[in-house]
């Protein structure tokens, strides 16, 4: 058998699926590389990868895809890792800087401020170090652990999630697995079985696994099961698909 090569988002917010796929190795063929969202998106639209848990952003890019997987990285509501940092009212922004790790909270932000905020800015394309770009009425967006860090510096925060659920009633789906041929049943069933084992097992997860900086342990248990929804039920495809239809009309 051919291994399935697969790609997987190395943020804490994936930390019960690299966990559980350690725990439990899949006896499918398989190999497997940690990396951050945008990589994942490339790996999978060169052809570099059979499987990647990527931005959903990227799908309207593919011509053929399959979700693979009862799993995702999606909220219903506040996230509290991927925000719009600011120090003026979101009104008062005249430039966002766009965090290049990310593509999906990239497009998120897009839409919530044409049709949430009904506001018009300057985008401007993040670099290393953008996270220090937050001044007067440049704002920015940050994803992913960097946050932990970053909150409650700023005077404004703004949940990327929690915009998308108050605009249309729906939970949001960041990231989910995706390929773009038909994998073998064997190794999808096996795949969303070690996944489910590491959603159910997030407690022995969090211990077995080194130190979150700037997280204590119980705020780690917080975020992924409080913050952190990764069962891709009927309400997230759903909304998966209302936000691939709103950056159609985009043009993304």
């Amino acid at each position: 058998m051919t291994p399935v090569k697969v790609s997987i988002v190395n943020y804490t917010n994936t930390l019960p699926f690299r966990w559980a796929l350690k725990q439990w190795p899949l006896k499918y063929p398989t190999t497997i590389s940690e990396d951050i969202p945008s990589e994942c998106a490339r790996k999978l639209l060169n052809g570099e990868v059979d499987l990647a848990l990527v931005p959903v952003a990227i799908i309207n890019q593919l011509d053929s895809f399959e979700v693979i997987s009862n799993w995702c990285i999606g909220a219903n509501g506040k996230v509290d890792s991927v925000k719009l940092y600011a120090e003026v009212p979101v009104h008062q922004i005249k430039r966002v800087v766009l965090d290049y790790q990310s593509r999906t909270s990239v497009a998120l932000t897009r839409v919530l401020l044409k049709e949430y905020w009904q506001h018009a800015v300057e985008f401007i394309p993040g670099y290393p170090g953008f996270e220090n770009a937050v001044s007067g009425d440049t704002a920015a967006v940050i994803i992913g652990d960097r946050t932990f860090a970053i909150n409650g510096q700023y005077a404004y925060e703004y949940d990327l999630a929690e915009a998308w659920k108050n605009h249309t009633g729906l939970p949001f789906v960041f990231a989910a697995w995706v390929s773009r041929t038909h994998l073998p049943d064997a190794f999808v069933d096996e795949f969303n079985a070690v996944q489910a084992s590491g959603i159910a097992n997030i407690r022995e997860a969090i211990k077995a696994s080194p130190p979150i900086k700037d997280y204590s342990e119980s705020q780690v248990l917080e975020y992924l099961t409080q913050r952190i929804s990764y069962e891709l039920d009927d309400s997230k495809t759903q909304a998966m698909f209302l936000f691939l239809e709103k950056l159609k009309i985009l043009g993304h």
